[in-house]
């Protein structure tokens, strides 16, 4: 054998043994993540933002702030970074007096023209947003779901709250319990991951729509991972059933997904849906406009959607476990891999 021939060999080792690490490291990052994600964090987050006493957490009320502040403080307590001087990104909404037609706005030049006439309202919404820093400061993904929802009703006969536990009290606890496992893996990512919780979502995608014309790094931004209503069947017949939506051109989201359900024996069973341009149902759409690859998990709609009915008692506990954990494992793929 040539000296040629032993160099090479050799070479191609150390580069296999590299590979073999770097594989085993995120893999060992992987089952620390995972372990930290349990259906006790969820019921706790679940049921302080669907408890009655927030009023349904309509945004601009005072339900809504509560939520807000709530799921900071978790941000704060963990320690994970704000993503600007603060966790919140304030914002308002404006639209016409209600007998006229319209729906909120938070476009400057829509604004504007409702700020132009003399009667309008006005409405003070904020976003929660913290970060992880990355290794790659060009490089960004983010993790949201909104936690707003309709507040309440004083002219309905019987139960007047509409709990929203499940939209989206449940991808809200998604969201906090991968920022935990994130920190949990004690790697730090190749991409800064934001962990965005949207404010004003039912009136319009309003919190996202907001943050997208405004963030100043928004080209930055190579994928979207959201949720919204992740908690119910549909099928009770078909317990396990999760949608997953992608964006067609990034076809390794649902190669990610499907290797993770078999390696790590998640009890889900997805239903996968490449989308061409997935636009339609939440905030997913604000960034699928914008040409940036998305995931999203949603188990579609029941009869408590936008109902009162959607009550914390009603959550499959273990299905927003599994969920969860199916996402963190993704999240981590979108913030350490190329797609």
């Amino acid at each position: 054998m040539t000296k040629f021939r032993i160099l090479f060999l050799a070479l191609i080792c150390a580069v296999c043994a590299q590979i073999d690490a770097a594989s085993r490291t995120q893999c060992d990052a992987e089952k620390k993540g995972l372990a930290t994600i349990n259906r006790a964090s969820a019921e706790a987050t679940i049921g302080f933002l669907a408890a009655d006493e927030l009023e349904g957490r309509e945004a601009g009320w005072q339900g809504g702030r509560i939520a807000g502040q709530y799921i900071a403080s978790l941000l704060q307590l963990w320690g994970i970074e704000p993503l600007f001087d603060s966790y919140f990104q304030p914002f308002e909404a404006y639209r016409a007096e209600r007998a006229k037609p319209g729906r909120l706005q938070v476009h400057p030049d829509s604004i504007a023209v409702i700020k132009a006439q003399p009667v309008h309202q006005k409405y003070a919404m904020r976003n929660v947003l913290g970060k992880i820093e990355g290794k790659k400061k060009d490089e960004i993904v983010i993790v949201g779901a909104h936690y707003d929802h309709l507040g309440y009703d004083p002219m309905l006969d019987g139960d007047k709250i509409y709990n929203g536990a499940d939209d989206n009290a449940s991808g809200v606890s998604a969201v906090l319990q991968i920022a935990r496992a994130f920190l949990a893996t004690g790697e730090q990512p190749e991409r800064t991951v934001i962990f965005a919780f949207w404010d004003g979502e039912e009136k319009g995608l309003l919190g996202s729509k907001y943050f997208a014309q405004v963030y100043p790094d928004i080209k930055k931004v190579k994928g979207y991972l959201n949720f919204d209503m992740i908690g119910r069947n549909m099928d009770e017949s078909r317990p396990k059933h999760v949608a997953f939506m992608y964006t067609e051109a990034t076809p390794a989201f649902g190669e990610w997904l499907k290797k993770d359900v078999k390696q790590y024996n998640l009890q889900l069973e997805p239903d996968y849906r490449p989308w061409d341009n997935p636009v339609g149902g939440s905030d997913n759409a604000t960034f699928a406009r914008l040409q940036i690859p998305i995931m999203w998990y949603h188990t579609n709609g029941h009869p408590d959607y936008h109902m009162p009915g959607d009550e914390a008692y009603k959550i499959n506990w273990e299905k927003v476990v599994e969920i969860s954990k199916a996402s963190f494992l993704g999240a981590w793929k979108m913030a350490n891999q190329k797609f």
